[in-house]
C-alpha cells in the first residue's frame, strides 16, 4: 500500500478514530465477556481494571493476558477464545455507549464535509456492528482486526492506509486513547491526537510519547476551527 503523506499544517480531510476507549466506552461489556470465557474454562475471573490493562492489541492477546499462565494450554486458550467471541457477539451492546460529546463531534465533522473512519484491533465483525448501531452514516469506513486478509493489526499502519485509500485519499489525522494508537500514528506518518477520557490516563499517554492531548471531544472540533480546518 502506498504511504499516505500529510500536507503542511493541520488541514485534515480525514479523521481516523480508534474505537474502544476513544469513541465508545466498551469496558464493562468486555470485562463481562472475558469473565464469561474465564468461567467457561474454569480460570480466574478478572477485574475491570485488569481488563482495562489487557485491551488494545486485539482479542487474542486479550484472552491470553486474561488466562495468564493458562494461556500456554492450547486447548484451554482455544475454548476460551471461542466462547469469548460467542458471548461478546451476543452481549457487546449491553452496557456500551458513546462517550459524552462523541456523537456531536462526529455530526459536526460530517456537517463540515470531513470524512471519518474507524480502525480498531477489535474483531472486525464487532467493529462493523458497533459502528452501524451507534454511529450509522456518521462513520464512512470501519475496519477491525482481519489479518487473514493480509492486513496486520495496529500498531502496523496497514488498516489506516486501507481506510484512507478507501475514502479517496487526502490529509489525515489519527485519534486514539492508548500507546498502541500513538505507535500506529507514528508508523503511518500521521499526526496523533491522544484522548484522555479513555482506557489510559494522561500521565500514561505522556510517558508513551503523546504530543497532543484533548480532554473532551469538543476540543477536537474546536482545534479544527482554530486551525482553519473548518
Amino acid at each position: 500500500m502506498k504511504k499516505i503523506m500529510n500536507a503542511n499544517g493541520d488541514n485534515y480531510d480525514i479523521y481516523v478514530f480508534d474505537l474502544d476507549g476513544t469513541l465508545l466506552n466498551t469496558l464493562q461489556d468486555l470485562t463481562l465477556s472475558v469473565n464469561a470465557a474465564m468461567r467457561f474454562v474454569g480460570a480466574q475471573e478478572r477485574s475491570q481494571e485488569e481488563v482495562r490493562s489487557f485491551v488494545g492489541n486485539g482479542i487474542r492477546l486479550l484472552i491470553e493476558r486474561a488466562l495468564g499462565k493458562r494461556a500456554a494450554e492450547t486447548e484451554t486458550f482455544l475454548t476460551a477464545f471461542s466462547h469469548f467471541k460467542e458471548y461478546y457477539g451476543a452481549h457487546m451492546c449491553d452496557h456500551t455507549a458513546p462517550y459524552a460529546g462523541v456523537t456531536e463531534l462526529l455530526t459536526r465533522l460530517k456537517a463540515a464535509g470531513k470524512k471519518t473512519a474507524v480502525v480498531s484491533n477489535k474483531a472486525d465483525f464487532a467493529v462493523r456492528e458497533l459502528c452501524r448501531r451507534y454511529f450509522g452514516a456518521l462513520i464512512d469506513a470501519a475496519a477491525g482486526e482481519n489479518e487473514e486478509a493480509g492486513i496486520r493489526k495496529k500498531p502496523a499502519p496497514d488498516a489506516v492506509f486501507a481506510a484512507i485509500e478507501r475514502l479517496g485519499g487526502g490529509t489525515a489525522v489519527y485519534i486514539g486513547d492508548s500507546e498502541v494508537d500513538i505507535l500506529t500514528a507514528r508508523n503511518a506518518a500521521l499526526p496523533c491526537i491522544s484522548v484522555c477520557w479513555g482506557f489510559k490516563d494522561e500521565a500514561f499517554l505522556l510517558s508513551h510519547g503523546a504530543e497532543r492531548l484533548v480532554h473532551t471531544p469538543d476540543e477536537i472540533f474546536s482545534s479544527a476551527v482554530e486551525d482553519n480546518q473548518i
